[in-house]
């Protein structure tokens, strides 16, 4: 079992920055791949990025390529999200999610385990 809690959500001004955190239960978190999907009010869930099973390849979805990082600290059992130069479409529910496979990470399906979500508001 692995729980997930987000925090680093908030309210900002375009092309400012947030740095989202998901902190992980447990002592196989560098086992897991680690996802981040955001949900915006009326849209489907819609994956962003990703980081495979051991640090191993990370994914972005195409729309904050460039814009946004994902990286994770292994001591911490932490992954981060990045996010620079936000926009309004930006705004949604960020959640965390894990993976047992490295497999499909854009594919909210493939994921075993997910966090509460935090809010990302960006104001024109």
């Amino acid at each position: 079992q692995v729980q997930l809690v987000e925090s680093g959500g908030g309210l900002v001004q375009a092309g400012g920055s947030l740095r989202l955190s998901c902190a992980a239960s447990g002592r196989t978190f560098s086992t897991y791949a680690m996802g981040w999907f955001r949900q915006a009010p009326g849209k489907e869930r819609e994956f962003v990025a990703a980081r495979g099973r051991f640090g191993s390849k990370i994914l972005y979805a195409d729309s904050v390529k460039g814009r946004f990082t994902i990286s994770g600290d292994n001591a911490k059992n932490t992954v981060y999200l990045q996010m620079n130069s936000l926009k309004p479409e930006d705004t949604a529910v960020y959640y965390c999610a894990a993976a047992r496979t490295s497999q499909a990470m854009d594919v909210g399906g493939k994921y075993d385990y997910w966090g509460q979500g935090t809010q990302v508001t960006v104001s024109s």
